[in-house]
């Protein structure tokens, strides 16, 4: 099992992971072309994508979604609350299909675990995603902390973890006072001392990979993040990986 990013950051984001011959775009954020030249970096075709997974309908995780998914005829899941809020972008696809934030379910060799997260958006959901024998959890977009995402990432090999800010650099940035209330609220985005502070609650003996993602470039560093992650696990911070904007991430294994 392996997993790479094509992207991450407010521009648009994408993750692969992969079983064999399975695997799975969790978001597609970037238009089709770019889509395809990122996916290229990593060896990958878009005919070798078994699904796609939507967290939720904000534009940077799933405007590619429709015209990359209709091209290349690959399938797309996403919550019940998520296509409601975007029927119309999927009118004339056969292949989209709906799932409660609670429903786990498969992909071929992969077993998909949702769950809900405070954001702002319908219904919107991270992923646990499985081969049997190792976990990946994926936490982006999420405002606070709750016991039920503690619960579902508890005990991951792989995390791949939201630092989207500093607070310091948030509150003296240049940002409109509304969206910094946004940024920061209860369905914004994690700082990096709350994505910390999840480490510390959560059962981390089989992590073998932490990679930071969905970095603001305006009110964070991945200095400033690797600092905070390392300081809960109480590892080295060349140990922590970052996931940035322009080339996301290579492969990990597990």
């Amino acid at each position: 099992m392996r997993f790479a990013s094509l992207g991450s950051g407010s521009d648009g984001n994408g993750l692969v992971v992969e079983a064999g011959d399975t695997r799975v775009l969790i978001d597609c954020g970037f238009g089709v072309k770019d889509t395809v030249l990122r996916l290229a970096r990593l060896g990958l075709e878009p005919s070798s994508l078994t699904a796609i997974l939507v967290t939720h309908e904000h534009a940077d995780h799933i405007c590619g979604v429709p015209a990359f998914a209709a091209r290349y005829g690959i399938p797309v899941w996403a919550t019940f609350g998520t296509l409601a809020e975007v029927s119309v972008r999927f009118e004339g696809m056969t292949q989209v299909y709906g799932f409660d934030s609670h429903d786990r379910f498969a992909i071929d060799a992969l077993e998909i675990t949702p769950f809900a997260v405070p954001h702002d958006a319908r219904e919107p959901v991270q992923y646990v995603v499985s081969d049997g024998d190792h976990r990946i959890g994926v936490l982006t977009d999420i405002g606070m902390s709750t016991k039920h995402v503690e619960a579902s990432l508890s005990g991951c090999d792989a995390l791949v973890l939201e630092c989207n800010h500093d607070l310091e650099m948030l509150a003296h940035g240049d940002y409109p006072y509304p969206l910094k209330q946004r940024i920061a609220g209860r369905f914004g985005h994690l700082h990096n001392e709350a994505a910390a502070a999840i480490l510390a609650r959560i059962d981390t003996s089989r992590l073998t990979h932490i990679v930071a993602a969905h970095l603001s470039r305006e009110n964070n560093t991945p200095e400033l993040a690797r600092n905070a992650l390392a300081s809960a696990l109480g590892c080295s911070q060349e140990w922590i990986g970052i996931a940035d904007q322009a080339a996301g991430f290579g492969w990990r294994g597990l």
